[in-house]
């Protein structure tokens, strides 16, 4: 099967519009040869002719109207997604995917996520959250965020935040009644509020001081796999929670939560934005790069 180059078909196009073979190889940057040349060729391809030619005048034959009437609409269509594809690379438009952690997406979402949005009103931001560790390029994400030990090696990693600790709380009133933990093991005695990982195996409490590292299989009156919910249930007595810092700041802040085993919680690894190498990279992708650099280096308010 013939396979006609958009040159062709824009050299007949060209010809419609124009008039003349003359006017057409003027406009499109060509030789009257070489356009005559390109339809010629389109003809025999086609086994029809397209134009009626006399020394003075062109017009369409009946089967070069049909023919024209069926490729404009198309070749406009191509015309207009390459002039999109183009205008990408120019301002920020489209659409950016971002797989996320939701601890990791709440803590970038106002001071980055809700910035850039505000600066460039034309793209719009896709975050999926979930636990597991994915592809991102084969699953269609443009980037990643994750903690810094749990991005993979062959990609390019931005450092978003300083310090990240656990914190282990609970409301104020919970130690009323009861000793308050000196030790992570004296949480195995209490009611805990108990998470739950996205593969369904339960979370265990990390702790880590002085050398000496320790994971807690710690129990309670009930197990939930959302932070939002576990501050829900901590605030209000249920029991102690394990939280990231970020996730309960506020609380701590405000006094409805107090922190307790603080020695015991040392600094995480920090939350890193990762991609892959990208070339010819849209504008929306650099000017999130960008921005997240500036966030970085704390040039963002």
């Amino acid at each position: 099967m013939a396979r006609h180059s958009l040159i062709e078909l824009d050299a007949v196009l060209a010809i419609v519009r124009c008039g003349s073979f003359r006017a057409a190889a003027l406009e499109l940057g060509m030789s009257t040869t070489a356009i005559s040349n390109a339809v010629i060729k389109l003809e025999r391809e086609l086994n029809v002719r397209l134009f009626n030619r006399t020394t003075r005048s062109v017009s369409l034959t009946h089967a070069g109207r049909i023919f024209v009437a069926q490729i404009k609409p198309a070749l406009e269509g191509i015309q207009k997604a390459m002039n999109t594809a183009r205008s990408q690379q120019e301002t920020p438009s489209g659409t950016l995917r971002i797989n996320a952690f939701a601890t990791g997406a709440r803590e970038i979402m106002s001071p980055l996520i809700v910035t850039y949005l505000q600066r460039y009103p034309q793209v719009q931001i896709d975050i999926v959250t979930e636990g597991r560790l994915i592809d991102v390029v084969a699953a269609g994400f443009d980037l990643g965020l994750r903690s810094a030990d749990l991005v993979p090696n062959d990609a390019i990693a931005i450092p978003l935040s300083q310090t990240r600790r656990m914190v282990v709380a609970a409301s104020p009133t919970f130690f009323e009644t009861r000793p308050m933990p000196q030790v992570p093991q004296d949480l195995l005695s209490l009611p805990c509020v108990c998470g739950r990982l996205p593969d369904g195996r339960p979370l265990r409490w990390r702790f880590a001081r002085d050398g000496e590292e320790l994971q807690l299989d710690v129990e309670g009156p009930i197990t939930l796999d959302e932070a939002s919910l576990s501050r829900i249930a901590v605030t209000n007595g249920v029991g102690v929670g394990y939280f990231m810092e970020s996730d309960v700041r506020e609380d701590l802040a405000a006094g409805r939560l107090m922190r307790i085993l603080e020695d015991w919680t040392p600094p995480l690894a920090p939350l890193c934005l990762y991609y892959y190498n990208r070339r010819n990279s849209s504008a929306a992708f650099q000017a999130f790069i960008a921005l997240a650099r500036d966030f970085t280096a704390g040039r963002l308010g």
